[in-house]
């Protein structure tokens, strides 16, 4: 059974998956004991790590560095790594290389943005035996003509062409869909429609799957929080009352206490030396 047949057999079992965005070794080494299926390192590692405003500043380089991290951090996960702005766009030649630096650098799957416009890289990819997840509605990497991070398939004709686009995915061999900021009622569609699972970013209940960016659903992005980002728990307030609390500790001389610090082998009597 290949990963696909996998995949399609889970969705046909009821089976939801999850997936967690992961850049560095801490987090997956974290992620990694946990029971989330899947974790995606993603070009908005540009924003949440880098502080970029889009995704468009993240390159090869940096994704296949977040990448090696991620996996050395968690091992028994499905790791896939998204190809970023451009890659692919430039020849099938270099953007064959970008998947084989993702590929070395620990990643299981590639993402790509967009199905239309990729279908004989996306082809390519596939028949080399590596596992694609198709990305549509919308797409990040497209803001600019989007004006900006907005929903997608409002209008029925929109809707329809995500399924025309949906299908196109599944029948070159995509492993799954990311489904990216629709109405309820898309998600569900598309769901229904398709044997590989969708997984879904903003797009309803009735998808076969969800994913959430990590530092969202840990409440540690604070200036930009989309619609369907649910916080697990307040992680900025926390990391800050944990930090002001070691400050304190330390003005206050409670920090290091004598468990902290590392005794000597030998103790001083007087200003001498003597054994311990």
């Amino acid at each position: 059974m290949n990963l696909t047949e996998k995949f399609v057999k889970l969705k046909a079992d009821g089976k939801k998956w999850t997936v967690v965005t992961s850049y560095d070794y801490w987090s997956a080494s974290i992620l990694n004991n946990t029971n989330v299926d899947a974790l995606l390192v993603g070009d908005c590692a540009a924003m949440v790590m880098h502080g970029h405003k889009n995704t468009l500043c993240a390159d090869p380089e940096m994704l296949a560095t977040h990448t090696c991290a991620v996996a050395k951090g968690a091992p028994d996960k499905f790791i896939i790594t998204a190809l970023p702005f451009m890659a692919g766009k430039k020849g099938l030649e270099e953007g064959l290389e970008t998947v084989e630096m993702f590929i070395k650098a620990g990643a299981h799957a590639v993402k790509i943005e967009g199905g239309f416009t990729n279908e004989a890289f996306i082809k390519q990819i596939v028949s080399m035996g590596i596992p694609v997840v198709g990305h549509i509605g919308l797409k990040p990497t497209h803001i600019h003509m989007l004006r900006g991070f907005k929903v997608q398939g409002k209008k029925q004709k929109d809707a329809d062409m995500l399924l025309v686009e949906a299908i196109m995915l599944q029948e070159i061999g995509c492993t799954c869909v990311v489904l990216e900021a629709v109405p309820p009622n898309v998600g569900l569609r598309l769901s229904e429609k398709l044997t590989i699972p969708v997984i879904g970013i903003g797009a309803g209940p009735d998808v076969d799957g969800h994913g959430l960016v990590f530092q969202d659903m840990l409440g540690l992005t604070t200036d930009f929080k989309p619609k369907f980002v649910r916080q697990y728990i307040n992680g900025a307030d926390l990391i800050t009352a944990s930090v002001n609390h070691f400050v304190s500790d330390v003005n206050d001389l409670n920090y290091p206490q004598a468990t902290e610090t590392y005794l000597p082998k030998e103790k001083v009597v007087q200003g001498k030396l003597a054994a311990a």
